[in-house]
């Protein structure tokens, strides 16, 4: 005899509107990253914000406008049926590819790098964030859809040769975030693959290859490599200085900090205090009280994803929430080992509490998919 709750969920998938109970420890623990990162942003900002647009609020009010943006997308994509984004995936994936080859061929770069394609005048986007939310949704419904024979090498070809070109079209300018998709594949992967070391065997030498090549055609990748092998201060008023100063933020917020709003570091020491080195100023200002709090949150918010998994019962939701998890939790890790010194410096912003636009609003797709699945899921979600 079917449960109940098995019987629920099964009707409820062939609904185009989500039925079913929210989950409010996954919203509120998303809301409170949020705003923390709003109130962070305006503090560490607000210096700078004045001195190139004589106006303290600019970064704040811009964050706040992405955030509302951002908490209306998730709320709307948790209500309307998972299945229906999965359907239109394909079509997404081809948009998706278009945007990574036209942010290439722009002939003007933003602060060095290609990774900004600009839409109807101010806005911009980067399309290298649309790639995780589309490969997430396209590589779970394929994946799903070849779920009896995954483990045949040909079906498994089709799987990475698919995520293969949008992985390469995005290491040209932006490799951190081409390792990033690539981890969250080779998760999903993972999950269905039952061969690990046949697969380990398979995935070793290509990804070797594009690490290879990706680190000889931009030099200053291996730069980066030298200095963190060396330390900052074999470089220190050049590719060192940031993470020097952020360092000395960290160390100098002791175990509650200097007080909030009151940061030294953030005034002319660490250029763009607001963006992915955002975690220093939290140190610098909050301590390690304030650091070890944030940590915490996002352990949370990882083990509620964590429950979701459990309480589903179709490959394809486990795969999209494996996939986020993924993609959150790797990306915590990598803001604040670069911030740390404990890897080699690279741009990902700290999810949720750095500035940006497309990192949020598009994090926040994958959020209330994850919400999505959750509502489907509720009465067995309930018993675990």
């Amino acid at each position: 005899m079917e449960h109940k709750a098995y019987k629920k969920a099964k009707s409820n998938s062939t609904s185009l509107i989500t039925k079913g109970r929210t989950d409010i420890t996954l919203v509120f623990v998303v809301l409170l990253l949020m705003v923390f990162g709003i109130v962070m942003i305006y503090s560490s900002s607000y210096y700078s914000a004045y001195a190139h647009y004589g106006n303290h609020n600019h970064f704040f009010i811009r964050q706040v406008v992405w955030v509302v943006i951002g908490a209306v997308v998730m709320f709307i994509v948790s209500r309307i049926n998972y299945r229906l984004f999965l359907k239109f995936s394909g079509y997404f994936y081809v948009i998706m590819l278009i945007m990574l080859i036209l942010v290439l061929l722009q002939p003007e770069d933003i602060n060095g790098s290609k990774r900004w394609l600009t839409l109807f005048g101010d806005i911009s986007i980067q399309p290298s964030e649309l790639a995780k939310v589309v490969l997430i949704m396209a590589m779970s419904s394929l994946m799903a859809g070849f779920e009896k024979h995954i483990n045949n090498f040909k079906a498994l070809g089709f799987v990475l040769g698919a995520t293969a070109l949008p992985i390469l079209l995005i290491g040209v300018e932006n490799l951190s975030t081409a390792i990033v998709i690539t981890a969250i594949i080779g998760g999903m992967v993972f999950v269905m693959y039952k061969n690990v070391p046949k697969l380990i065997l398979i995935a070793l030498p290509p990804l070797g290859l594009l690490g290879f090549i990706f680190f000889r055609v931009a030099g200053y990748r291996s730069s980066r490599i030298d200095i963190w092998l060396n330390g900052p201060f074999s470089d220190p008023l050049g590719k060192g200085f940031q993470t020097i100063q952020s360092l000395y933020a960290i160390g100098s917020g002791g175990f509650f900090g200097v007080g909030l709003g009151k940061s030294i570091q953030k005034i002319d020491f660490i250029p763009e205090a607001h963006n992915d080195i955002i975690f220093s100023i939290i140190c610098e200002e909050l301590g390690l009280f304030g650091a070890i709090a944030i940590i915490m949150l996002f352990a949370l918010l990882l083990w509620r994803c964590l429950e979701i998994i459990r309480s589903s019962s179709a490959v394809v939701e486990i795969l999209i929430v494996t996939a986020v998890m993924i993609h959150i939790g790797l990306q915590v890790f990598i803001n604040i080992g670069v911030v740390t010194n404990t890897i080699p410096a690279t741009g990902i912003p700290l999810p949720f509490i750095s500035y940006g636009g497309s990192s949020l609003i598009f994090l926040l797709v994958e959020l209330g998919l994850v919400l999505n699945i959750a509502r489907q899921n509720a009465s067995r979600l309930d018993h675990l």
